[in-house]
């Protein structure tokens, strides 16, 4: 019948690190939240990838947080379109600062009216060059006098 969440919790950096793209998208929600946030950061950038919205929901804030940069910029651009603005605003100022212009570039207009002005300072020339004109005009009156006047340059 497959691992239950107290067997993926079981599950050791090293097992986790073993899943497959094929063996993850099998695992539901429930166990996608039951990888224990130090384990997370084990699972493989092509495994990662293979996530599904529903199972990217499905982690916590702090399993979001425990992902490595190199995790953070291995999200596909359909991945990143797909979080929910919590799920976005999770991420730390240093994993913002990973997101690749591309998956800027991705995000929703809503996406970008959500996000935090340290999430949106993080962000680099070539990343606010990658915003088209509806996700600048979703930008708020509260983001746009904390931006730094380099990223209004871009």
């Amino acid at each position: 019948p497959g691992l239950s969440t107290a067997d993926v919790v079981a599950l050791s950096s090293a097992q986790i690190a073993a899943l497959t793209s094929a063996q993850i998208v099998d695992f539901s929600t429930a166990q996608i939240a039951a990888i224990e946030t130090a384990d997370l950061k084990s699972l493989s950038t092509s495994a990662l990838r293979a996530l599904s919205s529903d199972q990217l929901d499905a982690l916590t804030n702090g399993q979001l947080q425990a992902l490595s940069t190199a995790q953070v910029s291995a999200l596909t651009t359909a991945q990143v379109q797909g979080l929910n603005t919590g799920d976005l605003n999770a991420f730390t100022s240093d994993q913002f600062a990973k997101f690749t212009s591309a998956q800027v570039a991705a995000m929703t207009s809503d996406q970008i009216s959500h996000l935090t002005t340290e999430d949106l300072n993080a962000l680099g020339t070539a990343q606010f060059t990658a915003l088209n004109s509806e996700q600048v005009a979703a930008l708020t009156s509260v983001q746009l006098p904390k931006l730094e006047s380099a990223d209004l340059r871009a």
